[in-house]
């Protein structure tokens, strides 16, 4: 309960923060699902496996699409490892449900985070499932990542929840410093 200006004592709904953290958590799972196999979709349609295309002439020295099967983890690592990686992001996305439960409600952005890492396993736990691979597509060819491994959607949301978590987790520590000196 909280006390507005009225001096009236107004009733705040149980679970409010938690209802908007799980919308979060789900909505940016579901989002970055839907981008992942939409993306996918549209690449194995447009082009053959083991084929690259520029996208415009101007963009073809720093990125380009390159349809390629891969049998391993995130960026082509461990290649022929499917089976593994297939079980192991069931255990990533069972683990990230259960410990997204004891977050407070109203970190949102670590729910978002935990929402992006998951809906990318799920985006390519769903391509090793259905295709025995994951479609990676997006080569980037620009210094410093000119030797990076082709990637997809699934890839990215997966990178991009982890930096946030890791940014969460910098500024943490650095409040927690900041606040025992």
């Amino acid at each position: 309960m909280r006390q507005p200006e009225g001096g009236t004592t107004q009733v705040v709904p149980a679970g409010s923060s938690s209802i908007s953290s799980r919308l979060f958590f789900f909505g940016m799972a579901a989002l970055s699902l839907v981008i992942d196999q939409v993306t996918k979709a549209w690449i194995i349609a447009a082009l053959p496996a083991n084929e690259s295309v520029d996208l415009a002439r101007w963009l073809a020295p720093i990125l380009s699409l390159t349809h390629v099967q891969n049998t391993g983890v995130a960026f082509g690592l461990f290649p022929g490892l499917s089976r593994l990686f297939t079980i192991l992001s069931l255990v990533v996305i069972i683990g990230i449900l259960s410990f997204r439960r004891s977050l407070p409600g109203d970190a949102l952005w670590l729910h978002g985070a935990l929402g992006l890492v998951s809906g990318g396993a799920l985006g390519n736990l769903a391509d090793r499932v259905l295709r025995g691979h994951v479609v990676d597509f997006i080569d980037v060819n620009v210094w410093p990542l000119a030797t990076w491994p082709v990637f997809n959607a699934a890839d990215a949301a997966i990178v991009a929840g982890f930096a946030v978590l890791l940014v969460d987790s910098l500024l943490a520590e650095r409040e927690g410093t900041l606040a025992s000196a």
